[in-house]
């Protein structure tokens, strides 16, 4: 039988009550690991990858450290790197693929899955949003009324722009374009360029390189 708990309900993108003792202990461990990834100072490469496991809660064993400080970054040229300052509600359900580079003041409100494809490139200031809540104001009710969502997906080889919001649901299919600025309200088609708030089809992308080997 399928969970009846909050955090169960936020997962399958059902009304859920966001101020239950679980889900405000939740938002307050990922908060904490944020703050001590975005104040880590000058730190190795492994250790930010470090810090950033410990917002996302990932317990795949890292590989084993190695002497030379050169060598060890080299170890984690495929993992996802991601700039300070960054922000999310839970962290748990945020998944990246390799080499995917987010830059700085990125937030991922993640009350269900985000999913961002390898080698996807994010600019400054990109907001996923996945929450959403109901337009009944009297349901809504403040803090004490129910909220839901829906999961974000972007593809493979993706390039997002600064300041681009993506609201929930939508999907990205790889190798699309998203233009600075825009607002993705429905789902963006692979190889393509959109812009604009709401977002809307520029153009196609023509492709004349191999895709990179995994």
């Amino acid at each position: 039988m399928a969970g009846s708990s909050e955090k169960d309900k936020m997962l399958r993108g059902e009304l859920y009550h966001a101020f239950s003792p679980d889900l405000v202990r939740d938002r307050a461990r990922c908060t904490q690991a944020c703050n001590r990834f975005n104040n880590a100072g000058e730190v190795s490469r492994r250790r930010l990858v470090e810090l950033w496991r410990d917002i996302t809660q990932d317990t795949t064993p890292l590989p084993p450290p190695v002497d030379d400080p050169a060598a060890d970054d080299a170890l984690f040229q495929d993992y996802p790197w991601v700039e300070p300052p960054f922000h999310a509600d839970y962290g748990t359900n945020i998944f990246l693929g390799q080499n995917v580079y987010m830059n700085f003041n990125c937030i991922i409100l993640d009350t269900c899955a985000v999913r961002i494809g390898s080698r996807t490139l994010i600019a400054p200031n990109a907001s996923f949003f996945p929450g959403t809540h109901p337009l009944d104001p009297y349901l809504r009710n403040g803090t004490q009324g129910p909220e839901l969502g829906k999961e974000i997906e972007v593809g493979e080889d993706c390039w997002i722009g600064g300041n681009v919001i993506i609201l929930p649901g939508v999907k990205i299919g790889d190798g699309a374009t998203v233009g600075a600025g825009s607002v993705v309200t429905k789902d963006v088609p692979a190889f393509h360029v959109v812009a604009g708030n709401p977002a809307r089809i520029i153009r196609k992308i023509e492709v004349t390189s191999q895709k990179p080997k995994k």
